[in-house]
């Protein structure tokens, strides 16, 4: 258990009144707990043992996710900030940081939605509400990821308090997707075969991406949106731009690449480089990226596209890098990768993986994965990477995203 942590009074935080996004004309932040009240924010707390919904993992190997996700768990409330939230310091990114911690403390059995820590940091994240829906800090800007993971907090906490914050949130993310008829940023109206449509950037008609598609596709899923929404098809067909495979993609690249199965960045570039000889590099994260997200929008597991996509994971399976990362770069991303990994394999429902070159060998999933953190764990019960790209030097994004791939684990 962490030590020299300071105690909060639970009597203080159930005193916390929740105000989250009341009518959005009126924009009214939530009501901000005293800090005297809650003194540095850090919490020291028992842990109950998380239970396992699956049978796939040896009683060794339970016990080794057992503790890892308790320790994770505890590093994180050791890092509370004084108002209750958490940020990658000074209030950088605090509701986004505040949103990933409350989506790893809803997936431990200690805490619910009426849990005072839980309802402290919805306060906290709320009150970045905005008027056309979006959740995020204007001054620090990301708003689609903010309001995705923001959506994706308010899903796990499934309180009916929070519903209309989260169809805001639905909505604007709908909203600022890409469709015919938009003005994008250099003045031209968006055509109905414009290979961006469907897509979902840093903000309106910003260039789109998968890593931010990824979180809006997850959060609309979480929210109950239908396969056969609008949003969600559109989305598919913009999810089929961004995959090395020139059966179903007429982009350039795809036609002059790898023809892989697996998937890239944006339509313009991959953050793994150009592959050999000509068009855009697949890579590991992303590729389980946009797996799960054809999954989750409803694309069935024998669609040909993702039949490709499940033979790259299989061709290109390891954990000690991010999968077809260039050698100099191939920690980079590595713990978004195990959590995009553990979702898309938990979301595929199958135990094992057969093994490309020889589909007789078998790969638990969920074992290597827990074997590779073990090794990786800090002292501290933290996580974190020294290849600092992507805030991946933070130990609190890496440890969130690192809870969030063991409670995957746990799962059926």
């Amino acid at each position: 258990m962490l030590k020299k942590l300071v105690s909060v009074s639970v009597a203080a935080l159930l005193a916390v009144s929740i105000t989250a996004c009341q009518d959005k004309s009126e924009n009214t932040p939530a009501k901000k707990a005293s800090d005297n009240s809650l003194g540095s924010g850090a919490i020291s707390m028992e842990l109950s043992t998380p239970k396992a919904a699956t049978e796939a993992l040896d009683a060794e190997r339970l016990a080794k996710v057992q503790s890892m996700l308790n320790g994770g768990i505890s590093y994180l409330l050791s890092q509370r900030e004084a108002d209750g939230g958490w940020s990658f310091g000074g209030g950088v990114m605090k509701p986004a940081v505040t949103g990933l911690v409350l989506k790893c403390l809803l997936g431990h059995p200690d805490f619910d939605r009426n849990n005072p820590v839980v309802k402290q940091a919805f306060e906290v994240m709320l009150k970045y509400c905005q008027p056309d829906g979006a959740i995020f800090d204007p001054k620090q800007g990301r708003p689609a990821y903010t309001t995705a993971i923001a959506i994706m907090a308010m899903v796990a906490a499934d309180d009916p308090q929070y519903k209309g914050a989260m169809d805001g949130g639905v909505k604007y993310l709908k909203g600022i997707q890409i469709v015919p008829g938009q003005e994008s940023p250099d003045g031209e109206i968006i055509a109905e075969g414009d290979h961006k449509v469907g897509g979902i950037g840093y903000g309106s008609n910003k260039e789109p991406n998968l890593s931010v598609m990824q979180f809006a596709i997850e959060a609309w899923h979480g929210a109950g949106m239908s396969a056969d929404d609008p949003a969600m098809q559109k989305a598919v067909g913009f999810l089929t731009r961004l995959q090395n495979r020139s059966e179903s993609n007429p982009m350039p690249y795809a036609k002059e690449g790898s023809n892989d199965g697996g998937f890239v960045y944006d339509l313009i570039t991959s953050k793994a480089g150009p592959a050999a000889g000509s068009g855009m590099r697949s890579y590991g994260s992303m590729t389980y990226a946009g797996f799960k997200s054809m999954l989750y929008a409803g694309v069935g597991k024998d669609d040909p596209r993702v039949r490709a996509a499940y033979d790259w994971i299989r061709h290109y399976w390891r954990l000690d890098s991010n999968p077809n990362m260039p050698n100099d770069q191939s920690k980079e991303g590595l713990y978004y990768y195990y959590m995009v990994y553990a979702r898309a394999l938990q979301a595929l429902g199958r135990d094992e993986i057969p093994d490309f070159k020889d589909p007789e060998t078998k790969h638990n999933w969920r074992g290597e994965l827990v074997d590779k953190l073990v090794q990786l764990v800090q002292t501290d019960s933290s996580w974190t990477n020294e290849a600092d790209r992507w805030n991946e030097g933070s130990p609190t994004l890496v440890t969130c995203y690192t809870v969030m791939a063991l409670e995957d684990v746990l799962k059926k």
